[in-house]
């Protein structure tokens, strides 16, 4: 089983995935959480450290940068790193989460495939091909969620939860708006796919809700 944790943030998904993790720990299922995006999941990152090892570099900083702005914004880079991100998803997705799945895990992503595009499109522009043959294999290969779940909040409760979280590298107002404007909208987000949940409740109601639609499992 795949249950699958999107939307904006600060609405809460580590705080609800945590709660949810716990319960179903608690009945004795086989739990395996994962947070993700392309360029970002577990194995991209054990790539890149195995990479910096071999290569004798130090590690690479966190979060952006001047230099690696620069760097990617350079159109071969861009793209290079794109198809390694992508390749990274489909090996990730379709083939790691999908036997995990298979041989009885419950999977909880937080993030998945759309979370993803909307970051490539935003941070690569033209440079980033939605129809291109790469992409086209990372939405087949990577499976369907038996659940799916998007979350919500306004630019400025973001902003705010942010805050006071201190987080070290903050999205802008404008990234957020850019993110919940696509969250919200039908085309991207269908809400035949995807339970929407506004997370300006409080943390246990926001469960209550995420609960229920999981009434079958829970």
């Amino acid at each position: 089983m795949i249950i699958v944790f999107s939307g904006t943030d600060g609405a809460g998904k580590s705080t609800q995935i945590g709660i949810l993790n716990e319960e179903l720990l608690q009945k004795n299922y086989k739990v395996k959480h994962f947070w993700g995006r392309g360029g970002y999941t577990p194995l991209f990152q054990f790539l890149k450290t195995q990479a910096r090892m071999l290569l004798g570099k130090k590690r690479m900083p966190q979060g952006p940068t001047k230099s690696r702005n620069e760097l990617m914004m350079r159109k071969s880079v861009s793209r290079l790193w794109l198809s390694i991100a992508s390749i990274d998803m489909i090996l990730f997705y379709g083939l790691y989460v999908r036997w995990l799945s298979a041989i009885g895990y419950v999977v909880i992503c937080d993030r998945y495939v759309e979370d993803t595009y909307l970051d490539f499109k935003r941070n690569f522009g033209d440079n980033f091909n939605e129809h291109g043959l790469l992409w086209k294999s990372v939405t087949f290969f990577s499976p369907k969620p038996d659940y799916a779940f998007l979350l919500h909040v306004p630019v400025e409760v973001s902003l705010e939860r942010s805050r006071l979280k201190n987080e070290p590298f903050p999205d802008s107002s404008e990234t957020l708006a850019y993110r919940l404007d696509n969250y919200l909208d039908e085309s991207n987000f269908s809400s035949v796919c995807f339970y929407k949940i506004d997370c300006c409740q409080s943390i246990q109601d926001v469960y209550a809700q995420i609960h229920k639609h999981l009434r079958d499992v829970m």
